[in-house]
């Protein structure tokens, strides 16, 4: 299942809605595979063994064929602050680190703040889609190598974010419109880490408080809860699969050939992974879950391999009929009569 972060799906713009149809997708298939702008709800989170954690560059490199996922029991999370929180913000989420460990039994650290403030910088391309860039990626990759070093198996990633309190695209935002001026700042991020390290990483960003709210969406509430959005990437990360080389995978691992299906926004549809089902015909389920973009199964000339769902609860429907072996076809009215081929 793949929601595009930054591009204000709908379903999946805001922190954790796309949870709920998540858990079905995982009901459905059995096994899920998705990216932590699924599962991540900010202070909210929801474990499921049937769903599979995995970085959305990452995911990309496994529907290629590159990579395998591994099960594990418990991931090592190193724990990467920016250099440029203020005290009192990085003291917050050293406490919630702490508060996973007691509670939830995650194991976390070594906890490394990198030499040099990373410094992002936010963006929006002109398709209105979210994006942003780092003045120091040089220091995120040596914090996350020396957590490696030290024995992390996977990285959980906190940088100092710009406040934009007050602005209309933030008003916007809260109020169930717009894009997460933050999501694209993040997958460069988490995108930088996993190719270079190729362990298993997420980002929470470090933000000042919001001031209330008495308009707030339903869908950004799970953003206001708390001083940080830590608890659903430790708890995300806790049993990520690990990642690891197709030459090396066991018999065990999932690899690119155990895809039975994809799922994605039907304006999304020009992504590595999708692509790459596409060329591999898995089977790709296009969903009704507008956003910013417009790269239809239309536009890239697919439109006959592409099954249409109108939301995903239709979509879990046709994950259940390819799973059970059902045509899906003989779902549909009218159902035509076989014809006989012309002769030779």
């Amino acid at each position: 299942m793949l929601v595009p972060t930054g591009i204000g799906c709908a379903i999946g713009g805001y922190a954790g809605d796309a949870l709920p149809s998540a858990r079905l997708l995982a009901a459905a298939s059995g096994c899920l595979i998705t990216h932590p702008n699924v599962m991540n709800g900010a202070s909210l989170y929801w474990k499921d063994p049937r769903i599979h954690y995995v970085e959305g560059y990452g995911l990309d490199r496994f529907a290629t064929g590159d990579w395998a996922l591994r099960s594990v029991r418990q991931q090592r999370i190193g724990l990467l602050l920016d250099a440029g929180i203020e005290p009192e913000l990085r003291q917050r989420h050293l406490q919630v680190a702490d508060g996973c460990r007691a509670t939830l039994g995650i194991e976390i650290g070594p906890v490394v703040t990198s030499d040099l403030p990373l410094g992002v910088h936010l963006g929006r391309g002109q398709s209105g889609a979210s994006w942003g860039t780092l003045e120091r990626p040089d220091s995120l990759l040596r914090a996350g190598e020396r957590l490696k070093a030290h024995g992390a198996s996977a990285i959980a990633v906190v940088a100092r974010f710009p406040d934009d309190q007050g602005s209309e695209a933030l008003e916007a935002y809260r109020h169930g419109s717009g894009v997460d001026a933050l999501a694209g700042a993040e997958a460069v991020i988490s995108h930088l880490l996993v190719r270079q390290l190729q362990i298993p990483c997420a980002h929470a960003p470090a933000l000042s408080p919001l001031s209330l709210d008495l308009q707030l969406d339903p869908r950004a509430a799970a953003e206001e809860l708390g001083y940080t959005f830590l608890a659903c990437v430790l708890v995300g990360l806790s049993q990520a699969p690990a990642l690891i080389q197709r030459a090396a995978a066991n018999p065990s691992d999932l690899v690119a050939d155990d895809l039975g299906v994809l799922v994605v926004p039907e304006g999304a549809l020009g992504g590595e992974a999708v692509l790459a089902c596409l060329e591999r015909r898995v089977p790709v389920i296009s969903v009704a879950n507008p956003s910013v973009l417009e790269v239809t199964s239309t536009a890239l000339g697919v439109g006959s391999e592409v099954l249409k769902a109108g939301s995903y609860l239709e979509a879990a429907g046709l994950v259940l009929a390819l799973r059970e072996g059902v045509a899906i076809s003989a779902l549909m009215r009218p159902l035509p009569a076989l014809k006989e081929m012309k002769q030779w």
